[in-house]
């Protein structure tokens, strides 16, 4: 059986399955099959090599733990095993745990980040590490990045390594990473960053609880986005739009995500044209590097020296919607944090554990909504096997009774959710997880 039919069965034997018969959001009733094309990690658990440290913490399962080195050291991949064809051409994405995506910007100061290293192949056969025969294909001096993104092409190639010679503006230190390695031989299109303040920087590191990347790969798991977490404590949209060029020089992924808005707000309910300029410069910027950029709404808070200016600011992010079509949008925190302040921590502005988790979650659904099921080609709305332009609970007792054969689909496309041209239990199994998830985030009736 294949791995991911059985992440499949595993998954959705976790699944609480609604009853309800009322129907999701407009927007999720409308979308409609993907193009997208998936970029999935393919150096999960395979054989890792350092000279100090657990090197198989770097690429476990777990993003809680780290491969932690001492000094100069190398992390090598043995990807002798993987099928050739799944890595032509790869992503190399290494994580640290410092909390500030730059620590330049603001609060700085790092711990085990790589600042001097090398991305390097060598086309020695598997099993046995090779001391020599390694070729340079990047390098990098003077990072003060806690995550990066590398493609590197691997035709030819069975070993991959990042070699550090610099930790933390220094000769020597101390490594903590995690590194993944993705298949983008059919080009780069699932690759993610998102960049903001604290409430990005707290809630959108992958090392704790489960990141953007594993939601998504719990509702389709066809998919494991590379993601990158760009949050800064303490700043606002102006340090965003001062340093957005930099930053995207160093990203040459797809989707990029702008989320500032709470210290603009906070305690200056005026300053709102502004919040739109820099907000509309980052976006103009990310355009013109051939990348996508998002737009969540700002997060309601119950201090009211940022919720009472909150709406004012989130009409900003409506006029960008309206003069950007480009933008795609982003979950309404707003309304999640309104309708749901129990989520939020004691200071009344920063989520709790709860809220945070929430927030990867509600990222998760909407943008397996807005960009994984987008197809503008295809018109059928994902599930509506009845055919009545809405998915509710009626199409799955349809499906169900089809698959025990005593019903009949009208839309057949509309059931096809892996879209592997069959009806079977796995497209059921998506159906149901899509629908009880998607209905427990959004609080529908």
């Amino acid at each position: 059986m294949k791995k991911s039919i059985r992440k499949c069965i595993a998954s959705v034997m976790a699944v609480l399955i609604t009853t309800s018969s009322g129907l999701l959001s407009d927007n999720f009733s409308k979308i409609a099959f993907a193009e997208i094309t998936s970029n999935p990690v393919i150096s999960q658990n395979c054989p890792a090599y350092s000279q100090t440290g657990m090197s198989s913490y770097a690429n476990d399962e777990h993003y809680f733990s780290f491969w932690n080195s001492s000094g100069a050291d190398y992390l090598a991949y043995d990807l002798s095993e993987v099928p050739e064809d799944q890595r032509k051409k790869v992503i190399v994405v290494w994580y640290n745990a410092t909390g500030q995506f730059d620590y330049t910007v603001a609060n700085g100061g790092s711990n085990g980040l790589p600042s001097d290293y090398t991305i390097e192949v060598n086309s020695a056969d598997g099993c046995v590490y090779p001391e020599e025969g390694w070729e340079v294909i990047e390098a990098v001096t003077g990072n003060t990045l806690h995550s990066r993104q590398h493609i590197v092409d691997m035709n030819g190639y069975n070993w991959i390594r990042m070699n550090i010679t610099g930790n933390d503006g220094k000769i020597g230190g101390n490594t903590s990473i995690n590194m993944d390695i993705h298949n983008v031989s059919n080009g780069i299109s699932d690759s993610w960053i998102f960049y903001g303040d604290s409430i990005t920087a707290c809630g959108m590191m992958n090392c704790y609880g489960t990141g953007f990347a594993e939601f998504v790969n719990q509702l389709d798991s066809r998919y494991f986005p590379i993601q990158e977490n760009g949050g800064i404590g303490g700043i606002t949209s102006t340090h965003g739009a001062e340093n957005i060029d930099r930053w995207l020089e160093a990203f040459p992924g797809k989707y990029v995500s702008v989320a500032y808005g709470t210290n603009d707000a906070w305690g200056n309910p005026s300053n709102t044209e502004k919040y739109y300029k820099n907000t509309a410069y980052m976006v103009e910027k990310i355009i013109e590097a051939g990348k996508v950029p998002i737009i969540p709404k700002i997060p309601y808070a119950t201090e009211k020296a940022v919720g009472d200016n909150v709406p004012a600011y989130n009409v900003m992010i409506e006029k960008i919607y309206e003069n950007y079509p480009e933008v795609i949008k982003g979950p309404d925190f707003e309304t999640l944090f309104r309708e749901n302040p129990d989520l939020l921590s004691s200071d009344g502005v920063h989520p709790n554990d709860n809220g945070y988790a929430t927030m990867r979650e509600l990222w998760a659904s909407t943008m397996y909504e807005t960009v994984y099921l987008a197809d503008s080609e295809i018109k059928s709305v994902v599930g509506d096997v009845n055919s009545d332009d809405e998915f509710t609970v009626a199409d799955l007792v349809m499906m169900q009774k089809w698959l025990l054969g005593s019903g009949t689909l009208t839309d057949w496309k509309a059931g096809d959710l892996n879209k592997d041209s069959v009806i079977d239990v796995f497209d059921m199994c998506m159906m149901r997880k899509l629908f009880a998830q998607y209905m427990q985030i959004n609080s529908v009736d």
